[in-house]
């Protein structure tokens, strides 16, 4: 039991690796806007699918209707209006692999930063959540981290092909990833051992809050450049991705 807190970390830490694989693969690899966008609405269908089954509906259960709903709604406000900010700073693309969407330290001064802390912002909810799902009888749930895995790889992937193509270098690729990925690990360590003796209630809104804020950054980020290259098939790819999830929550 003594290392329950040790296993939340090493699972956050996991999930938020792929984020870093992602990355090594959209800034070393050719890989094509189209495929990036099938990728990422694949991700998106995944990461819906673990919201309604895996966090909305187990905050339900365990919290009631109002502290479910007054979570999801401030988790969604809460990271609308800070993803507002970051807009003003140029990271308002941050997720986008095209060329000329994401902008140059050269061109925003200061849009280095304002991606990186973006970045930082679409990865914590989901971390924190992870901690979360351990404080049920000691287990983590695996869907959980699976469907923020496979949401990550296209996420990191889509960023860093659009950072490399915006002049940045692997040092700071690689550096804003790679500090992500430790802190998805610290993220779940909190959700962990901060929550621990919390009510159910607590548990259920804040549980919320994070399924909230992954929602509106769904449809602020990953959502947007999965169409942008892919409209003709990306309905289909987000269904498929939530039927997989789905599937896996229930064998």
């Amino acid at each position: 039991m003594d290392l329950l807190w040790l296993q939340a970390a090493g699972w956050g830490l996991l999930a938020g690796g792929a984020l870093l694989i992602g990355a090594a693969v959209g800034y070393f690899v050719p890989v094509s806007s189209r495929v990036i966008a099938w990728v990422m609405a694949f991700g998106s269908g995944v990461l819906i699918s673990a919201l309604c089954f895996e966090l909305v509906g187990e905050a339900y259960r365990q919290g009631g209707f109002y502290a479910t709903a007054l979570g999801f709604f401030a988790g969604a406000l809460v990271y609308t209006g800070a993803n507002l900010c970051l807009a003003r700073y140029g990271a308002r693309h941050r997720k986008r692999s095209a060329d000329g969407l994401q902008p140059s330290e050269q061109s925003v001064s200061g849009s280095g930063t304002a991606i990186a802390i973006g970045a930082l912002l679409d990865g914590v909810p989901e971390s924190i959540v992870i901690g979360l799902s351990m404080l049920q009888g000691g287990v983590v749930s695996l869907v959980t981290v699976a469907a923020i895995f496979l949401s990550n790889l296209p996420e990191g992937l889509s960023s860093a092909a659009g950072m490399r193509r915006a002049g940045r270098g692997k040092t700071y690729v690689f550096g804003v990833w790679g500090g992500i990925a430790v802190i998805s690990g610290a993220a779940a360590l909190a959700g962990f051992t901060l929550f621990e003796q919390a009510s159910a209630e607590v548990l259920a809104a804040t549980t919320a809050v994070a399924a909230g804020a992954i929602l509106a950054m769904l449809a602020d980020t990953m959502i947007p450049e999965a169409f942008a290259d892919a409209h003709d098939l990306a309905g289909l790819i987000t269904a498929t991705g939530f039927l997989t999830a789905f599937i896996l929550g229930n064998l």
